[in-house]
């Protein structure tokens, strides 16, 4: 039986969304294993003068913990 665990964590990037969410979980996996899969809850812009200056995703990463 196998048993997952979910934890919910932010990403930014200057980029786009999409490097957000890379970055996000490749540095989740620096300290998380057997990730299998992320949602993402929720998209965010910052911006300044009216330019967009930085995109940030929160996500609930879904992994599988150890027997």
């Amino acid at each position: 039986m196998s048993v997952a665990k979910v934890s919910e964590i932010s990403a930014t990037s200057t980029k786009g969304f999409e490097d957000a969410v890379q970055q996000g979980l490749a540095r989740a996996d620096q300290t998380l294993r057997n990730i299998q899969g992320a949602w993402i809850k929720e998209q965010h812009v910052h911006c300044e003068k009216g330019t967009i200056t930085s995109y940030r995703v929160n996500m609930m990463v879904t992994f599988v913990l150890d027997d």
